[in-house]
């Protein structure tokens, strides 16, 4: 393989491992803070004991994001020098704030809330987690302001030495992509979140302990609600991704459906088999005018195929390959991330008739809460498809229309170095990845009212502590 194609494996891989982590803290912070909320409301002792059992699995799961992000913000320098010096004016900007503010707010609260517990006041702890959660989400948000000038460039002018440079920053951050975008991520991070709960949740409950049932109950019927609204609200904004996507990035659209040649009206296709190499599909199984119909609210209307488009962007950009590269991984990805969300959108319906109507305490319920462990993963097959779909039907492009992956590499780069760096990457993301499950089915397994805590909360121990050193002293 050459530099540029193990450059772009390098990249591809660690983004899948570190957007491993990051919904599950999108998602999992807000769900900690409602139910923290809930005990600052009620009064009930209960909502702060689930409050510090997902926390701590919050907190795991944190460290392990932060690890691997650190990483990506390296590779833009060495994997990708040439669109650091093209876009490094733009793309720097939201990065940059991201860190300096988002990213320590979330931090700095992160640590306010796990050592405040009956330190501060209610209110006052309450806001910490709050602060966390709104944290993480807006720095999500200025990560994909970042990722969504690549998809749809705005706000900005070529100057004379040839660097694309910011001229708005006010349109950066209003471009009509991210704010599709941004909702759709922010929502299938609470999706993960909700089905996360879910599934531990179940796992307990299947033990049948009675020790602290209700919690488990509790946290599983928060989850179905939040995550069954997640995942349809989800659903919805990436409609709406899809229909932007025809008339900004119809490469992309194409290559999704596998859509070779132009129709009018286009059929959504169900399963395809397709030659690449002569660019025609073998066998495709298709409903009529559906792809027409999800593009343009209307049966009617043509969808451009990606030969047509090949033909037109060498008229507009000159020789060169714009289609993307192996249409097939685009094609798949598109389904099943689409697969993955509606099965957790039936699941989440079942699940609401079974948690509220008995508490899953018949056959049906207990036969539920055993699909519900293994469906933890359909989210992140969701997520990281979705980004794959993303990602890899842009390209050529690093920036539409700007600047394509073969320019954006760095030209000092050995194939030799990219080889050792990617290894190494690989299998230390590996390690750490083993590590967080390690870790997360670990305290997942302890009883919510366990006293063996992952750190030393303040609440739990220190205060008693405390309390008998004075008490002997006088």
């Amino acid at each position: 393989m050459d530099a540029l194609t193990l450059a772009r494996l390098q990249f591809g891989i660690t983004t899948v491992y570190h957007f491993f982590f990051v919904p599950l803290s999108l998602g999992l912070s807000i769900i900690v803070a409602l139910m923290q909320t809930l005990y600052v409301v009620k009064k009930d002792e209960q909502y702060k004991q689930m409050a510090k059992f997902w926390g701590k699995l919050l907190l795991i799961n944190f460290a392990m994001g932060v690890v691997t992000g650190i990483v990506q913000e390296f590779q833009f320098g060495m994997n990708w020098s040439e669109y650091s010096r093209f876009v490094g004016d733009i793309f720097g900007a939201p990065l940059a704030v991201e860190a300096l503010v988002a990213f320590f707010i979330e931090s700095t609260f992160l640590g306010i809330w796990i050592f405040g517990w009956d330190k501060l006041g209610k209110r006052i702890h309450l806001a910490a987690i709050w602060l966390v959660a709104l944290a993480a989400n807006v720095s999500a948000f200025w990560i994909l302001v970042a990722n969504s000038f690549m998809q749809n460039p705005v706000g900005y002018q070529i100057a004379e030495s040839g660097r694309a440079e910011m001229t708005d920053f006010f349109a950066l951050i209003t471009n009509p992509n991210v704010w599709l975008q941004f909702p759709h991520v922010a929502l299938g991070g609470l999706t993960t979140g909700a089905f996360f709960v879910l599934g531990i949740s179940a796992f307990h409950l299947l033990r049948n302990k009675q020790g602290n049932r209700a919690g488990y109950l509790a946290s599983a019927q928060l989850a179905l609600i939040i995550g069954t609204v997640a995942v349809l609200a989800t659903m919805g904004f990436g409609h709406a991704q899809g229909q932007r996507m025809a008339d900004t990035q119809p490469m992309k659209l194409a290559a999704a459906e596998g859509l070779w040649e132009t129709e009018d009206p286009a059929g959504l296709s169900m399963f395809q088999i397709g030659n690449e190499a002569e660019r025609e599909s073998v066998f495709n199984l298709r409903i009529p005018s559906l792809l027409s119909f999800l593009s343009y609210n209307t049966p009617d209307g043509k969808v451009q195929g990606i030969n047509s488009l090949q033909a037109q962007y060498e008229q507009q950009y000159g020789p060169g390959d714009y289609v993307p590269p192996a249409i097939w991984l685009t094609y798949w990805s598109f389904r099943a991330m689409v697969g993955a969300g509606a099965l957790m959108f039936i699941m989440g319906l079942a699940g609401l008739l079974y948690a509220f109507r008995t508490g899953f305490g018949d056959s049906q319920g207990r036969w539920l809460l055993r699909l519900a462990i293994p469906a933890i993963i359909l989210p992140y097959l969701a997520n990281s498809t979705g980004w794959m779909l993303t990602e890899v039907g842009r390209q050529p492009w690093i920036v539409q229309g700007l600047m394509t992956i073969d320019q954006a590499v760095s030209p000092n780069v050995t194939v030799e170095m990219l080889w050792i760096t990617l290894i190494g990457f690989t299998l230390i993301y590996a390690l750490l990845m083993i590590a967080d499950i390690y870790l997360l089915q670990k305290f997942a397994r302890h009883d919510m009212n366990d006293s063996n805590q992952l750190i030393p909360w303040a609440g739990d121990n220190t205060q008693a502590n405390t309390t008998t050193r004075y008490e002997g002293a006088y």
